[in-house]
C-alpha cells in the first residue's frame, strides 16, 4: 500500500517539476510549443512580451504603467498653475504705462529689462493688457473701442522698441494683447512682517481655552528657560471648592 502511495505521489510531482524546469530555461519543446512565450529563441513568457500563458493572467507592466498614470494626474494641475504664473509674469499691465499713453514708466522699463535678462534665455512672447485705462464716457462711447485698439498697437510698438536696446543677440519679440484682470494681493501682512524684522519675528495664536503668549521669543522679556520659546497659559476655569459641613 505504501509503495502504491509513493508511486502515485511521484507521478503527480514529476510533470510539475519538468514543466518548471522547461519554463525556467525557456526552451520551446520543454514548454509545450511556446506556452511560456519562449519559442525557438527561448525566454520566459513574462520576459518575452507577455505572449505566453503567464501573460494572459496578469499585467507584466504592473505597477509601472499605473504609477506613471497616477504621477501625471498629480503633476498636471501644477503644470497648468506654473503656465498661468508665467503668463502673468510676462504681462505688461496698464500701470506700466502713463495713463492713456504709450509712454513707459520707470517701472515699466524695469519690468521689460528683467524680462530681457531672464535665464536661461528670455521668452520672446510678451503679453500686453488691453488698454482699459482709456475710460468709457458718454462722449467717446462710439469711438472708445477704436481708441483702445490704437493705443494697444502703440504700446506694443513701444515694447518692441525698448527690447531692441537690451544686451544680447537680436530677438524678435511677439506682443499679444489680452484682457485678463489685474492680479493683486493685500500687502498689509507682508509690509508688517518687513517692518517688524528689526525686532524679530513674532506671532500669536489663540483658540479655545489655550492661549499662546509668544512664539519663538527670547531675550529679557521672553519665556523662562526650558520652555522652548512657547508660553502656554491655561485659562480653563477651576472647579469651585467643596462646600463646608
Amino acid at each position: 500500500m505504501k509503495r502504491l502511495f509513493r508511486a502515485a505521489l511521484v507521478a503527480a510531482i514529476l510533470p510539475v517539476g519538468l514543466m518548471s524546469v522547461g519554463c525556467a530555461h525557456g526552451s520551446g519543446s520543454a514548454c509545450g510549443g511556446g506556452d511560456c512565450g519562449g519559442g525557438a529563441g527561448g525566454g520566459h513568457g513574462r520576459h518575452a512580451g507577455g505572449q505566453g500563458a503567464h501573460g494572459k493572467w496578469y499585467d507584466i507592466a504592473w505597477p509601472d504603467r499605473y504609477n506613471y498614470a497616477a504621477r501625471q494626474a498629480v503633476v498636471a494641475p501644477f503644470a497648468q498653475q506654473a503656465a498661468n504664473g508665467h503668463f502673468l509674469h510676462q504681462t505688461m499691465w496698464n500701470f506700466y504705462f502713463e495713463p492713456g499713453s504709450d509712454k513707459l514708466t520707470a517701472g515699466g522699463m524695469d519690468k521689460l529689462s528683467s524680462l530681457a535678462h531672464a535665464t536661461p534665455g528670455p521668452d520672446p512672447r510678451i503679453y500686453l493688457q488691453h488698454a482699459q485705462d482709456v475710460a468709457t464716457t458718454p462722449e467717446n462711447i462710439d469711438a472708445v473701442v477704436g481708441m483702445r485698439n490704437e493705443l494697444n498697437a502703440k504700446r506694443a510698438a513701444a515694447i518692441q522698441k525698448f527690447m531692441t536696446t537690451q544686451f544680447g543677440p537680436p530677438i524678435t519679440y511677439e506682443v499679444l494683447v489680452h484682457d485678463a484682470p489685474t492680479p493683486g494681493v493685500s500687502a498689509i501682512f507682508a509690509g508688517n512682517a518687513y517692518r517688524g524684522q528689526g525686532t524679530g519675528y513674532r506671532g500669536g495664536l489663540s483658540s479655545g481655552s489655550i492661549g499662546v503668549g509668544s512664539v519663538g521669543g527670547g531675550g529679557a522679556s521672553g519665556p523662562p528657560p526650558g520652555t522652548g520659546g512657547n508660553t502656554v497659559v491655561n485659562t480653563a476655569p477651576t472647579a469651585p471648592p467643596p462646600a463646608g459641613p
